[in-house]
């Protein structure tokens, strides 16, 4: 023990208190799931879960996101118990989340704030790096005059509160002018990356896109036979990586990219336009899916939301369920006459459902074990030779 927080192996693990909340538009199941992702969203961050708090409510409280009950009841553990951090799993309003840290009296995160100090940990590159930080000033803007909170708890504000107003203005225009400086030097980074596409022309350029943590650099090591950092871990990999693969006789372009999340901050997807530059501009996506994740439909639908902002839904797309090794199903007994549920659908039973609904040709593979490989890559190949051809049709292959 080191300052009541817990050191595991040297590194600073906090206690974790979840909040969300269950409304007209996300009732109890999804909930549920969303809380889960938020406890490993904390986890990727080097927290740790000890407790969630739920409340149903027609809409967010907005002075303080959970009713004045709920956010006793909250108290009170946190009074009971040791507790360093608490996390909403929405995005709080400044004042929410002023008000509430007026009560509860410890740290104050939303998962906009989590995602943030997850991608800004796992930046390497000045690319990402400059990226996460225009969306970290964007975000903390608005949120500025709670770093000015202490002046508010002193006794006779006589000389104080103008002072502390000027300190807001003064850190306000700083923190513009810090904006204004990323924003050219991203424009700077763009204007490089896009000479460097526009030099890539002569090759098929192919992303591999889909939902955090599903598989997509362990699949690039595997297709590329590189080294990209791959972990069990949300948001392993920010930087985009471009390997050049060839498949038979026909070489093309392989670029792994951030993975995509339900509740994206918005001022990170601004941020990291350039990016996703890469996927807007391919000529063929490789969806990834993680077919053992309970809810991988709903994860399928958060991406092609985002493919469509980015205007890239349109493209030649090949849909890939990884993970085959880690699928499981719950096989009904032969007199239970209750209805099927998902949890009840064998491999073999999806298998026949997406093949016969998806427009797209469909791969099952496990990228850890190297199952069905032979066939995601001939899949592939048929897929980027087709193109190829309609972009060069007199350049022959050999």
């Amino acid at each position: 023990m080191k300052g009541n927080l817990h050191i595991t192996n040297e590194a600073v693990v906090e206690k974790a208190i979840l909040v969300g909340v269950i409304t007209q538009n996300q009732n109890e199941t999804q909930l549920k799931e969303y809380l889960d992702e938020l406890s490993f969203l904390a986890e990727t961050a080097g927290a740790i879960e000890v407790k969630r708090f739920t409340q149903k409510v027609t809409h967010p409280d907005p002075k303080t996101f959970v009713g004045k009950g709920k956010l006793e009841e909250i108290l009170n553990y946190i009074q009971e118990n040791e507790v360093h951090v608490i996390i909403f799993d929405d995005e709080l309003s400044p004042s929410q989340a002023r008000n509430i840290e007026k009560v509860i009296e410890i740290k104050v995160l939303d998962r906009s704030s989590l995602i943030l100090d997850i991608f800004a940990s796992r930046a390497q590159t000045s690319n990402a790096r400059t990226q996460v930080e225009l969306a970290q000033c964007q975000y903390l803007l608005p949120r500025l005059t709670r770093m000015w909170t202490h002046l508010e708890r002193q006794k006779g504000g006589i000389g104080l509160r103008g002072p502390g107003e000027t300190q807001i203005e003064t850190d306000r225009r700083i923190i513009l002018n810090k904006i204004a400086l990323l924003k050219e030097k991203l424009k700077t980074i763009d204007k490089q990356k896009s000479t460097q596409r526009k030099k890539r022309l002569q090759m098929v350029r192919v992303s591999l896109v889909g939902y955090t943590n599903v598989g997509k650099s362990t699949m690039m090591n595997m297709l590329s036979k590189s080294e990209v950092f791959a972990e069990n871990k949300l948001f392993a990999t920010l930087d985009t990586t471009i390997r050049k693969v060839v498949i038979e006789n026909l070489p093309f372009l392989l670029t792994d990219t951030v993975g995509f999340i339900r509740k994206l901050p918005h001022h990170l997807i601004e941020s990291f336009k350039s990016t996703l530059d890469e996927v807007k501009d391919s000529d063929v996506l490789v969806h990834v899916v993680d077919i053992s994740h309970s809810n991988f439909e709903d994860q399928i639908q958060v991406v092609n939301e985002t493919l469509a902002d980015l205007e890239a839904l349109d493209k030649p797309t090949i849909m890939v369920f990884n993970k085959i090794d880690a699928f499981t199903y719950e096989k009904k007994d032969e007199d239970d006459l209750t209805p099927e549920t998902r949890e009840n659908y064998s491999l073999d039973d999806l298998k026949k459902m997406w093949m016969s609904k998806s427009n797209h040709p469909t791969v099952y593979i496990s990228a850890t074990n190297k199952l069905n490989i032979e066939e995601l890559k001939s899949v592939l190949y048929e897929e980027i030779k087709s193109v190829h051809l309609r972009m060069y049709p007199h350049q022959l292959l050999y």
